[in-house]
């Protein structure tokens, strides 16, 4: 008796044992899932920058399908080149001396006609120096001294002007040169030998307060509604995380800096926002009519579900979407302000089995292995998340065929934030968050400006009502 009882304890020991060993591989195995899965990410199948990807040249898979169009230059694309003048600034003549034939002098009756060739180039520049004098009077009347007013900007005995302060802001904020490589470009292009870093920083801080009411013009605008694209992404002040949001439309840009991802611009009221999901933008901007969800987000995850968890419905749903924009581009092509209802009806129909064949392949899939001491929801599978978000968010994701205003992507944002980006690449961090802002301000005009087709160096010898009067 005493030997069943010690083996039926060695059995119930051994069987403990065989359960915690299978826990102990299911978790690991779902936690080699997970790194395969990072692994297989990239720019292409996730929000990953295409630096990130490293060396190691992809197989070219691109979400952009053929146009069918022949490269290069298309059928009736306008070209610019180079074309003679008829006011040239300097001509100069260029003469022979003797016949290339037989070496007799020539002279100026013997020239029958004239070979012109013009070339393009710019002018050495130099500093050009304008003394301003303030007369001094003596009244004849009662003898007091009036002296005349100099004109505004004028304050120093000597000084830069306005234009070669634009030219280092514009070098610095638009061009992304740091401030010593200004000074230096500056003394090699125009002899600015006095020129010093300093300087540069002073007149950037003093753009920005002058540009001040041009950015709350901007933004004015942007509140106004109509549709109009947010983003966020992170940027080092001060050795710490900051993010840097941007709300944009196809006439204006607006950038802020904040300590949190989760300030959103909750001021906002009416039209639409376009943005990638992020749960702020829902939680905190009540004031809005509408949300539209970025389709090439949704493009790249899905290439990754089709990509790495090998699951079917996700091609379709790509194919899908992309059908759908094609569909809305064409309609808007032909001057037309929504899509018939069949047509639309359709989609929708196609929409939602194609959700729920995914959700019903999800459904009869193993339950993920809980990890130890883990809290909440019960987890669920990538390509599971996905599903339950376009079900649950339809009437955003298909945004952009209920409202021709809207376009299919938040391109409009990743494009407004990429100059952004490069300047961390270049520079690496602001070190303070006044400096960020200061940075992000300007930048808010010199992208409205590019929008509205002005000059950006123009723009920054100009005052704000001057530069408000043109946008």
């Amino acid at each position: 008796m005493d030997q069943v009882t010690a083996l039926e304890q060695l059995l119930a020991t051994a069987l403990r044992r065989i359960a915690e060993l299978e826990a102990a591989l299911a978790s690991m195995a779902q936690e080699n899932a997970d790194l395969r899965r990072q692994l297989a990410k990239n720019s292409s199948n996730s929000s990953k920058p295409p630096s990130s990807d490293g060396l190691k040249k992809p197989v070219p898979r691109s979400l952009r399908g053929k146009s069918g169009k022949k490269s290069g230059g298309q059928v009736g694309h306008r070209g610019d080149t180079l074309r003679q003048t008829a006011t040239p600034d300097f001509v100069e003549r260029h003469e022979a001396e003797a016949c290339g034939t037989c070496q007799h002098g020539l002279t100026a009756g013997m020239i029958k006609a004239v070979e012109r060739r013009q070339v393009y180039d710019i002018p050495v520049p130099r500093l050009e120096v304008t003394e301003h004098q303030a007369a001094i009077y003596c009244c004849g009347h009662c003898r007091a001294t009036t002296t005349a007013t100099f004109p505004d900007g004028v304050n120093a005995h000597v000084q830069y002007g306005k234009r070669i302060r634009a030219a280092a802001v514009y070098c610095n904020v638009q061009q992304l040169i740091p401030e010593d490589r200004v000074c230096q470009l500056l003394r090699d292009l125009f002899g600015a030998t006095s020129l010093c870093a300093a300087s540069v920083t002073n007149w950037v801080n003093g753009t920005a307060r002058t540009l001040g009411g041009v950015v709350e013009h901007i933004l004015a605008q942007l509140n106004e509604g109509g549709v109009r694209h947010l983003d966020e992404t992170g940027l080092r002040v001060d050795g710490k995380l900051h993010w840097l949001h941007s709300i944009s439309d196809l006439a204006f840009t607006h950038y802020r800096i904040s300590a949190k991802r989760g300030a959103v611009p909750s001021f906002l009221t009416g039209g639409t926002i376009v943005h990638d999901h992020w749960k702020s933008y829902y939680a905190h901007m009540s004031g809005v009519d509408a949300h539209a969800l970025c389709g090439a987000h949704h493009l790249r995850e899905l290439k990754a579900i089709e990509e790495i968890e090998k699951e079917p419905w996700a091609c379709a749903m790509s194919v899908l979407l992309n059908s759908a924009n094609q569909l809305k581009c064409a309609a808007q092509g032909r001057g037309e302000t929504e899509l018939p209802t069949s047509v639309h009806h359709g989609i929708l129909t196609k929409y939602m089995a194609i959700l729920t064949e995914g959700l019903a392949f999800h459904e009869r899939q193993d339950p993920l292995a809980r990890r130890t001491g883990a809290r909440g929801r019960k987890a669920r599978r990538p390509g599971h998340n996905l599903l339950v978000r376009l079900r649950d968010y339809r009437d955003d994701v298909l945004r952009f065929l209920t409202d021709f205003t809207v376009p299919f992507t938040n391109n409009q944002a990743e494009r407004d934030l990429r100059m952004m980006k490069l300047r961390m690449k270049i520079s690496g961090t602001f070190r303070t968050l006044e400096g960020a802002q200061v940075f992000a301000d300007i930048r808010s005009v010199i992208s409205t400006v590019r929008k509205h087709g002005g000059n950006i160096l123009e723009t920054l010898t100009l005052s704000p009502q001057q530069i408000i009067a043109r946008l």
